[in-house]
């Protein structure tokens, strides 16, 4: 069995995290992954405090695992974070920006903390906060990330921040990725577009069947996402820009970007409604190159069982080169 110290800091038996799908997350599939072995992630991005609520109730009645909850600079929800702090889950997991004295509190209801960063600065000013753990998180993933790639970033955080437990996010989807992490210096991995394509993850079957279609190469920068979503609600905000499959919305706003500004608020509130009619996936389908690797839809227990069983058949393998 692998087991690395963010096993024994989360109480979990995979260093698996199962990334947090933003406004896409479900219960279902946070309780999946952590009845799995793994740690669910809730996103609770754009969710009302009284639909939180509801969903994390939820997630402790489908689980007595342990699960996170993530929160982001874009926007920061305070009502969201201080019942994510009543609620008092594993771990919360935070993205997009400095954040600074959330540590703090978080440590104080007895919550872990966990920094996403894109770069070896934000890695480092997140361990001057004393987070518990650092996602450092490559180009190649979906969502909001920077321009360095996993390969390139990780090592380079793992030393910068040593003793902290380093998660290794992009471009994951098999058990070889999760073995490749782990020689990398990581102690586990944060993985979302393998997610999506789950029996659990509450998103269009329509989405789940771009992902199994792509090629890693489909996947692009939408450019003008910046103007379109909620700009970071604190200070210190990290420069990102989410990764997507093409879209009709994507091609013509990635072509037009000199005219994003003035028509901000208007993609902005369609954006919302998509995304709050189920129908985010037609204009903004976040996925990773990771896509490339995902042939079929799994139960999300299913997921976890392969890729620990292929990451301990390639850290055998490799050993096999040692004289």
């Amino acid at each position: 069995m692998l087991r690395t110290r963010l096993c024994d800091l989360l109480g979990i038996e995979h260093p698996i995290i199962q990334a947090s799908l933003g406004p896409w997350s479900s219960a279902e599939l946070v309780a999946a992954a952590s009845n799995a072995g793994a740690l669910g992630s809730y996103g609770a991005v754009l969710r009302s405090v009284h639909d939180l609520r509801d969903q994390l109730e939820r997630i402790k009645a489908l689980t007595d695992r342990p699960f996170a909850v993530n929160l982001s600079t874009r926007p920061f929800d305070e009502e969201a974070f201080r019942l994510t702090l009543e609620t008092k889950p594993a771990l919360i997991s935070f993205a997009h920006g400095d954040p600074g004295e959330l540590v703090g509190r978080a440590h104080d209801a007895d919550v872990l903390f966990m920094q996403m960063i894109n770069t070896v600065s934000q890695a480092r000013q997140a361990a001057e906060r004393q987070v518990d753990a650092i996602i450092a998180q490559g180009t190649e993933a979906a969502g909001f990330g920077g321009a360095v790639s996993t390969m390139a970033l990780v090592p380079q955080v793992v030393d910068a921040v040593d003793p902290i437990p380093v998660v290794e996010a992009g471009g994951i989807a098999d058990g070889r990725g999760l073995a490749a992490a782990l020689t990398l210096g990581a102690q586990g991995v944060n993985i979302g577009t393998r997610f999506v394509a789950s029996t659990e993850a509450a998103v269009s079957g329509d989405w789940k069947r771009m992902i199994l279609s792509a090629s890693s190469e489909d996947t692009v920068k939408a450019e003008f996402a910046n103007h379109v979503f909620p700009p970071p609600s604190r200070e210190g905000g990290y420069q990102t820009l989410p990764r997507v499959l093409p879209t009709p919305f994507v091609e013509e706003w990635n072509r037009r970007r000199d005219e994003v500004e003035k028509e901000a608020q208007r993609l902005s509130s369609e954006l919302l409604e998509a995304v709050r009619g189920g129908r985010g996936h037609e204009l903004l389908p976040f996925t990773g190159q990771s896509a490339g690797m995902i042939e079929e839809i799994l139960p999300t227990a299913e997921i976890v069982r392969r890729m620990v069983a292929e990451a301990e058949q390639a850290l055998r393998r490799a050993s096999t080169f040692l004289p």
